[in-house]
């Protein structure tokens, strides 16, 4: 794994505009995948309008950047497929098949791509570059296993179960699950994110309306943030002052701050919406977010929360990736960068 650079901020190296060679080579686009269209809309985010639209396989449902931050993939759980696209131009490149890819993220060191195969209740252990399947690991205690993130130091993944109310614990040198840990009765978790200085994981709660506070190390809770209802994406602000939580059924965004571990704001969006998945833009001005079951995206200004655009597009926008960002290399899903 690339050196942290600063054990207080794992984030450091991602900060505003703080692109690597390959990022700065991308064209600056927001790439939608419509789950119930089977399609993708892609967006100019100067000007707020559709520049590309084109057909991809069945059920899409993230845009996932590689670890070397070279190729986008949009990960077609019912297609069983990857769709392959080149950033530098916004093209589709290729089709890869893989099995019920829901989510994808990469291994730390880049070693591994690892397909959150959910259906099958599967990690897929594969070559980040083939996908050769190296390795499948059987989760059956994780039904609906659906997100990660990894520890500071990148030897563990805690990944969410949201269909069995809990989470698991991987070991990523061994590929095995170490530990289990059974949230509140009825807990759906969702989204996972490392805190900044490493300490803790925040996992958001779609029935529980916030998220959980875990001790990775020792694999406990040790405190819960009431958000909104529907609590589902956590996306780090670009100065990592500040965790932004999409609460889907409330159409709100929470504001957590890291150092008081508490809501320091709540905005919501004028006239109600169902803010889902999405990702802060290079500068850390904007937080883009599909509107799940609106069949829109939402730009919004963070420094004023003022909503910039609503942008019509396909049936149920889910995973949306805002490309370039900054960052050293990518861990996957809608752009975890470190």
């Amino acid at each position: 794994m690339p050196p942290v650079l600063d054990h207080r901020n794992i984030y450091s190296a991602a900060g505003p505009n703080d692109l690597s060679p390959v990022a700065k080579a991308a064209r600056p686009l927001v790439y939608v995948p419509n789950s119930e269209s089977d399609t993708m809309d892609v967006i100019d985010p100067r000007t707020y309008r559709i520049v590309e639209h084109f057909a991809v396989g069945a059920l899409p449902q993230h845009v996932v950047p590689a670890w070397d931050m070279k190729t986008l993939y949009v990960t077609n759980d019912d297609g069983n497929s990857l769709t392959a696209i080149d950033p530098k131009t916004g093209k589709v490149e290729r089709t890869i098949p893989v099995d019920d890819p829901y989510n994808m993220y990469f291994s730390p060191n880049g070693r591994y791509a690892i397909v959150v195969a959910e259906r099958l209740q599967r990690l897929d252990f594969r070559d980040p570059h083939t996908f050769r399947l190296v390795h499948s690991l059987a989760v059956p205690q994780c039904a609906g296993v659906d997100h990660m993130d990894f520890s500071a130091n990148g030897r563990y993944l805690i990944a969410s179960c949201e269909f069995a109310g809990r989470l698991i614990k991987v070991d990523v040198q061994s590929q095995q699950v170490v530990a289990t840990l059974d949230l509140a009765p009825g807990a759906m978790p969702q989204d996972v994110k490392t805190s900044p200085d490493g300490s803790v994981f925040y996992v958001a709660d779609l029935a529980e309306g916030g998220v959980h506070v875990i001790d990775g190390a020792h694999f406990k809770q040790i405190g819960f943030i009431p958000t909104g209802s529907g609590a589902h994406g956590l996306y780090p602000s670009r100065d990592a002052r500040f965790l932004y939580v999409s609460n889907r059924n409330a159409g709100s965004i929470s504001v957590i701050s890291f150092a008081r571990r508490r809501v320091v704001r709540t905005w919501s969006i004028p006239g109600g919406g169902s803010p889902d998945m999405g990702g802060v833009s290079a500068d850390g001005r904007v937080l883009w977010l599909s509107g799940r079951y609106n069949g829109v995206v939402y730009a919004i200004d963070v420094r004023t929360w003022k909503l910039l655009a609503r942008i019509p597009l396909g049936s149920g926008p889910h995973g949306l990736c805002v490309w370039p960002q900054p960052g050293r290399y990518s861990l996957g899903h809608t752009g975890v960068t470190r």
